[in-house]
C-alpha cells in the first residue's frame, strides 16, 4: 500500500467532499480517501504500482475543482488560487455596490410615485432590475459553475441550493431579495475563507520555525551559508545570538541560554553548555555557539512534530464523525421539507407565490456549512494551541479523550520522579568491602540501560572504580541480570529477585524493608551462592508532582494511580508524597497491562502516563497513552497518543482542561448551528421568514461558530 496527498483548489465544504469521493473512489487502485477540509487536501491510499497521480488530477478536474501534488509550500495556501481569491473579493464588492445602486434607484422611483399620489403596488423600474441582475451575477460568479456541475450530476449541494433560491426569487418578482441572497452568500464565503485561514496559518507557522539556511563551519574555520536540507549529519554549525537553531544537534563549543518554547512550551530559557542537546526551531538568546548536527532536516524533532500534526488532521474526532453523519441525513430531509412546503399548502388553497417563496427560504436553510465547518476548525485550533504549549496531540480523536478520562495511571521512575536516581547507601556483606561490591555491580550494570543501572555505574566512576568486562550477560526481565566475570557467576537484582533465589536472611529482609520505607530503591548483588551486599538508591520526586496530582483531581480526574516495578515500601513512600489514591508496586510489564485492564473495568476511560518506551505495552492498552518528557525521543513520539514534550507534570491538568474547553466549544457550535436552523424552519412554516434574513442568519452563524472555535488558539 502507498499514499499520495493532493492539494485541492476549490474544496471548501463537506458538499465538495461528497463530490470528490464519488469521482475518486472509482479510480483504479484507490483503496481509501482521507479528507482535510481545513487545508483543502486529500490523502489517497492505493495499491503499489496501480495508480498514476495524473489519473487522480484528471478525476478532480471533472468536478470543477483543481488538484496539485501536495508539498509543504502549499500547506498554508488558501483552498483557491490567488486570482480566484482576489476575484472573489472584487466580485463580492461589485455585487454589494450594484445592490446599493439598484436600491437607490428603486427608492427614488418609489418616492417619486408616492409624491404624485400614486397608490397600490409599485413595480420595480427596469433600470433598478438591471442593477439587481448585475449584483446577482457578480455575487454568484463563482457559485454558478459549481451549481451547474451539481445539477449535471444530479447531486444537489449548497451552490445549487443558492442558485435555485435566487432563480426562484427572480421568478416571483423578488429582485431585491434575489440580489441580497447572492451578495450575502458571496460575502459569507469570503469571510469564512478568511477566518478559517487563521487556523490553517497557525499550523503552517510550525514550518517556518526552522531557518532556511545554516551557517556551516569548515575545517579551516570558514563559514558558508547552506540550505538546511543539504546539511549532512556531523556538520559544525555556528549559531549567533538571536538566531534560530537550524538542526537538532549537540553543543560543541560555547554556552548560552536557549528559548525552547517553540518546541516544549517552556516559559523560561534553558541553559546549554558543551555536550547538551539543542533542537531545530528553538532560539539562541545569549552567546554564540557551535553545534554538531545530529539529524538531517527531515528527521529533526520539529520535523516529527510537523509530520504528526499534519497526519492528525485526517484522524477525525467523534464529534466530527457525528456531524458528518448528521449532515448526510439533514440536507435531504430539509430539501424534502422545502418541496412539501412549496406544494402542499397551495394544493390546499394557499397562495402559490407565498408558499413557493417559503420553500425557497427552506432551501437556503438546507445549507449545512456552519454545522460542518465548525468542528474541524475547533479541532485544528485545539491542536495548534496544544502544540504551542508543548503538548503534541496526534489526532482529532485524541483531542476529546482527556475530557472523558475518569482515572489515570502514572509510571514512577522518570514520570513522578526525575528519573536520575543516585546511590545513597552501600551495605557490603559476606566479607566484601564497598569497592568490591561496586566493582561487581558496575561490571554487570554496564550492559543495562535501566536508570538504576546507570546510577550505579556513575557512582562507581565518581569513586574511581573501574569495572572489569563480563564474559556473558543475561537480563532477567523486570527483575535484574546475571553475568559471568573472571569465571565466577555473578548477579544483580531487586528484593523480589533475591527472594526468588532463596538466598535472603531475616536480617537482610529487615534492612531492606527499613531502607525502602525511607523511599529508597534496593539493589542486591551476589555471586557464587552468597550475597555480596545491598545498594540503596533514591530518585527525587519532581518538585511539582504533588501539586500537579492535586490539580488533576481538581480538574475532575476521579482516581489517580501509580504503577511501578519498584519495591512496595519505596512505592508507598512516593505515593504518600505525591497524594496518590492508589499504588501498585513490583510490577512486571505484563502486570502493568493487567492493572490498566482492572482500571478500565472499574472506571471506564483510563489514561496512562509513562516514558513512551519502557511503558509502551501499558500505554497501548490504556484508552489514552501519554508519553512524558519526550523532546528529541522518536520512540516516545511514535508510541503514545499524546506527547508531553517536557518533564512538566503541570501539563497534565492543563491538557484535561484544554480538552474540556474544546469539547465545550464544539458543543456550543453544534447547538448554535442547529438552533438557528430550527428557528428558521419554524418561522418559515408560519410564513414569517425571508430569503435575505435566512442567508444573513446562515452567514452570521457560520462566522460566529468559526470565531468561537478560534478562541482555542489563545490556549
Amino acid at each position: 500500500m502507498a499514499k499520495i496527498r493532493l492539494k485541492i483548489i476549490g474544496m471548501d465544504c463537506a458538499e465538495e467532499v461528497a463530490v470528490l469521493k464519488a469521482e475518486l473512489m472509482p479510480v483504479s487502485g484507490v483503496q481509501e480517501l482521507a479528507f482535510d477540509i481545513l487545508h483543502g487536501t486529500v490523502t489517497v491510499t492505493y495499491a503499489d504500482g496501480h495508480l498514476e497521480p495524473n489519473d487522480l488530477i484528471r478525476a478532480v478536474s471533472r468536478t470543477g475543482m483543481r488538484a496539485d501534488i501536495f508539498n509543504e509550500s502549499n500547506l498554508a495556501a488558501p483552498n483557491e488560487t490567488t486570482w480566484q481569491h482576489r476575484s472573489r473579493i472584487a466580485t463580492t464588492a461589485m455585487s454589494g455596490l450594484f445592490i446599493a445602486t439598484g436600491f437607490f434607484v428603486h427608492a427614488i422611483a418609489v418616492g417619486w410615485k408616492t409624491a404624485f399620489g400614486e397608490h397600490g403596488t409599485v413595480s420595480i423600474p427596469v433600470i433598478a432590475q438591471g442593477f439587481y441582475l448585475l449584483a446577482i451575477f457578480a455575487g454568484a460568479w463563482f457559485v454558478l459553475p459549481k451549481a451547474w456541475i451539481a445539477l449535471r450530476r444530479i447531486r444537489p449541494d449548497m451552490n445549487l441550493l443558492m442558485v435555485v433560491a435566487i432563480a426562484g426569487a427572480i421568478f416571483i418578482g423578488e429582485w431585491f431579495e434575489a440580489a441580497t441572497v447572492s451578495f450575502l452568500f458571496a460575502l459569507s464565503l469570503a469571510l469564512e475563507g478568511w477566518s478559517v485561514g487563521r487556523a490553517r496559518r497557525a499550523i503552517a507557522a510550525l514550518m517556518q520555525m526552522t531557518p532556511p539556511q545554516a551557517r556551516v563551519v569548515g575545517d579551516d574555520g570558514t563559514e558558508t551559508m547552506i540550505a538546511v536540507e543539504s546539511v549532512p549529519v556531523g556538520s559544525r554549525l555556528l549559531v549567533k545570538p538571536g538566531e534560530r537553531i537550524p538542526l537538532d544537534g549537540t553543543v560543541f563549543t560555547g554556552q548560552t541560554a536557549i528559548n525552547q518554547a517553540p518546541i516544549t512550551g517552556e516559559s523560561m530559557p534553558v541553559s546549554k553548555t558543551v555536550g547538551d542537546e539543542v533542537f531545530a526551531g528553538t532560539i539562541n538568546q545569549d552567546g554564540a555557539i557551535e553545534i554538531i548536527a545530529s539529524k538531517t532536516a527531515g528527521e529533526t524533532t520539529l520535523a516529527h512534530i510537523i509530520q504528526l500534526v499534519q497526519e492528525a488532521q485526517s484522524k477525525r474526532s467523534p464529534s466530527e464523525q457525528w456531524v458528518e453523519k448528521f449532515a448526510r441525513y439533514y440536507t435531504p430531509a430539509v430539501m424534502s421539507l422545502a418541496i412539501a412546503v412549496a406544494l402542499i399548502p397551495p394544493l390546499m388553497g394557499g397562495s402559490w407565490s407565498q408558499w413557493f417563496y417559503e420553500g425557497l427560504v427552506l432551501l437556503v436553510i438546507a445549507c449545512p456549512c456552519a454545522l460542518v465547518i465548525s468542528t474541524p476548525v475547533s479541532i485544528v485550533a485545539s491542536l495548534a494551541a496544544a502544540a504551542k504549549h508543548g503538548v503534541l496531540i496526534k489526532g482529532g480523536m485524541y483531542v476529546e479523550l482527556p475530557a472523558r478520562i475518569r482515572a489515570i495511571a502514572l509510571d514512577k521512575t522518570g514520570t513522578l520522579t526525575e528519573g536520575r536516581p543516585e546511590v545513597t547507601r552501600i551495605i557490603p556483606l559476606s566479607g566484601h568491602n564497598e569497592a568490591e561490591l561496586l566493582r561487581i555491580a558496575a561490571a554487570i550494570e554496564l550492559r543495562s540501560e535501566h536508570p538504576l543501572a546507570k546510577a550505579v555505574v556513575r557512582h562507581a566512576a565518581k569513586l574511581g572504580i573501574n569495572p572489569e568486562a563480563v564474559d556473558t550477560y543475561q537480563a532477567v526481565k523486570g527483575k535484574g541480570a546475571t553475568a559471568s566475570m573472571s569465571g565466577r557467576a555473578v548477579w544483580i537484582g531487586s528484593h523480589r529477585y533475591l527472594e526468588e533465589r532463596g538466598e535472603e536472611t531475616a536480617e537482610m529482609h529487615q534492612w531492606m524493608e527499613e531502607i525502602s520505607a525511607d523511599g529508597n530503591s534496593v539493589v542486591v548483588v551476589g555471586e557464587d551462592g552468597h550475597v555480596c551486599g545491598i545498594i540503596a538508591l533514591a530518585d527525587r520526586v519532581r518538585q511539582n508532582a504533588r501539586t500537579a496530582i492535586l490539580d488533576m483531581k481538581a480538574a475532575g480526574i476521579g482516581h489517580v494511580v501509580m504503577l511501578t516495578g519498584d519495591n512496595r515500601p519505596t512505592a508507598q513512600a512516593i505515593a504518600r508524597i505525591t497524594a496518590m489514591d492508589e499504588f501498585h508496586a513490583e510490577l512486571l510489564p505484563q502486570d502493568k497491562i493487567a492493572a490498566i485492564d482492572d482500571l478500565v473495568r472499574e472506571h471506564g476511560i483510563v489514561g496512562m502516563v509513562g516514558d513512551g518506551v519502557n511503558d509502551a505495552p501499558a500505554l497501548a492498552r490504556a484508552n489514552l497513552g501519554i508519553a512524558m518528557g519526550a523532546v528529541g525521543t522518536d520512540a516516545a513520539m511514535e508510541t503514545a497518543d499524546i506527547v508531553l514534550m517536557t518533564d512538566d507534570l503541570s501539563r497534565l491538568p492543563w491538557l484535561v482542561r484544554h480538552s474540556r474547553r474544546t469539547l465545550r466549544i464544539i458543543r456550543q457550535n453544534i447547538f448554535a448551528s442547529l438552533t438557528v436552523k430550527a428557528m428558521f424552519v419554524v418561522l418559515t412554516l408560519f410564513g414569517h421568514a425571508s430569503l435575505w434574513a435566512a442567508i444573513a442568519a446562515d452567514m452570521g452563524i457560520s462566522l460566529l461558530v468559526v470565531f468561537n472555535a478560534l478562541r482555542l488558539l489563545r490556549g
